[in-house]
Formats: structure tokens, sequence, C-alpha cells
């Protein structure tokens, strides 16, 4: 059944989604951690709510732009069931921001197998994420990604390598002139301290370090999967699928340094893990077993959520 809806792409299926995180978002600020807004914050978290659907459009987007998967809908199934898992990220504003633009630079890096304009496309995810930096200061070493790319796809034309100083440059022109403007000169004296706020007590909690651990060995796992099942597919499907790793270890490292009580960064890491979840289901050549294995992972994330409820 789920495979039926999901296993194709159509308007329904975003419906589906975009239901459910609509009704899953106002659940877990009223219910799950029991906020209270006045009617201007409504209005702001209306606003974070249509940067998360817009996000899930991306996601969907770039996966079928750049045929980094099938025809399905499975990736943004995944990215809502994530979600369900992580509630915590939803009360995290800056999460949602920071994702969502490091989601357009994905884009942009991916889009570079076709080797088409190349440095407006390095420009372009250079700037997005120093924007995503904005909201995390430690969302610049996925600068570390825009790097890879260009060593992967043309790393011999120098001036693909000055690129991003001049996307950079862009980025803290503009922002210094909105920041005179707002009378805030401070923002990133303040802003960039890059300091690593490795929470022990966070982690002593099963529920927090219980939750991270096997998500990643589970993306690991179906990355791995992933990899196998490329065989001798095309460079450029490879070196987007080295990319796409690349992000999800980047963005565990950033999780490491900032996840706290107050922040919950891990919404970074949805885009590559959903690749490889979608991947792996693709890969599943009977179609009792890719639907044995889609109602597992719609079954899963609700059971971790009600044990949370519970131990709470």
């Amino acid at each position: 059944m789920i495979s039926i809806i999901f296993g194709k792409t159509k308007p329904i299926n975003f419906i589906i989604v975009y239901s459910f995180l609509f009704i899953f978002y106002w659940f877990a600020h009223y219910y799950l951690f029991q906020r209270t807004y006045e009617p201007l914050d409504l209005i702001w978290h209306v606003f974070i709510l249509a940067v998360l659907f817009f996000s899930v459009f991306l996601v969907n987007f770039i996966v079928k732009r750049n045929k980094v998967t099938g025809l399905n809908s499975y990736a943004i199934l995944f990215y809502g069931l994530l979600v369900v898992i992580f509630p915590e990220t939803l009360i995290d504003s800056n999460a949602v921001f920071c994702s969502f633009f490091l989601l357009l630079a994905t884009r942009r890096l991916i889009s570079l197998r076709s080797l088409k304009n190349i440095k407006f496309k390095i420009f372009d995810a250079t700037i997005w994420i120093l924007a995503a930096s904005l909201f995390y200061d430690w969302a610049l070493l996925y600068m570390i990604l825009v790097f890879a790319a260009i060593y992967f796809y043309e790393p011999k034309n120098i001036r693909n390598w000055l690129v991003p100083l001049a996307g950079a440059f862009t980025v803290v022109m503009i922002t210094e002139c909105v920041l005179v403007l707002a009378n805030n000169q401070q923002f990133f004296v303040e802003h960039y301290t890059f300091q690593a706020s490795f929470d022990v007590d966070y982690f002593s909690y099963w529920g927090h370090s219980s939750k991270l651990v096997l998500f990643a060995l589970a993306t690991f796992v179906a990355g791995l999967l992933a990899f196998l099942k490329l065989g001798k597919a095309g460079f450029g499907k490879v070196v987007t699928m080295r990319l796409i790793a690349f992000s999800f270890v980047i963005g565990l490292v950033l999780n490491v340094f900032m996840l706290t009580d107050n922040v919950y960064p891990v919404m970074i890491t949805f885009f590559p893990s959903v690749v490889f979840m979608t991947k792996y289901v693709e890969s599943l050549r009977k179609a009792n077993m890719r639907e044995i294995v889609l109602m597992a992972a719609v079954i899963i994330p609700f059971l971790v959520l009600a044990t949370s409820i519970a131990i709470k």
C-alpha cells in the first residue's frame, strides 16, 4: 500500500506529507514541548512552517532534477518520518532555516555534474552556505563540500578555487550593510565564536544519544548499500553520492559540536539520510520485501515517539 502511493510522483503525496507536517508541527510545540505563543508569535511560526514545507519541496526537486533517485516520493516520505524521530528540531527555528539554505547549496553543488556554468554554481553554493552560517556558525564547515566539489569536477582551473572567496566577500558586505542599518555591528564577533558546546549530560540521556547513534548507523548502512548498488554507474552518479556522503559526515560533526538542550541541528543531516534510505528501498527487487521495509520505516518512528512520551 505504501509503495503504491509513494512509489510514484503524484501531487497527493505532497498533500499527505504537508498535511502531516502541519499537524505534527503544532502537536510538537503545544503538546510535546508545551509551548505557548502570542498571536504575533504564531505568524512567525507559520512562516517557519512555510520554510519547512519549501524544504520538503526542495528535497524532492533535487533528487528528481539531478536523477539522484528514481521517479518516486520516498525521499519526502522519509523526510517527514525523520521529523517524527527528532521532533525537538522543530522547536529550533535556526535548524529549519540553516537546513533550508544548505539544501539550496546542495542543489547547486550536485548540479555541477553537468559541467555547465561551474563558476556560477560554486558562487551560489558559497553564498547559501554562508547564509546558513548566519544561523549556526559551525555551518561554515560545509565549505569543505564546496572545495570537494571543485576537486571532483574541475580542479585544474585555478579560478574555480577563488570563486568561494568572491562569494564570501559578497555575503560579508551585504550582511555588514544590514547590520549597520540595524545598529548591530557586533554580530560577527558575537555569532562566529566556533565554540564546541558538547554537552555530556545531554548525551547521557539514552533517548538523545541512542536516537542519534542509531540514526547515524542506519544511514551509514543504507549509504554503504547504495554505493555497492552503484556498481558500474557513471562518474557523475558516483561523485554525487560521494558529495552527499560528505554532507552527512559534516552534519554529524556539526551535531556533536552544537547539540545541547537548546540547539537541535540534526535536521541538516536529513537530506543525505533520505537519499541513502531511498536508494536502499529502490534496490529491493521484491515488492513484498519493499512493502515490509516501508511499513517498518513508518511504524518505527511512531514507536520511538511513543516511547519518548511514555518516559517523560
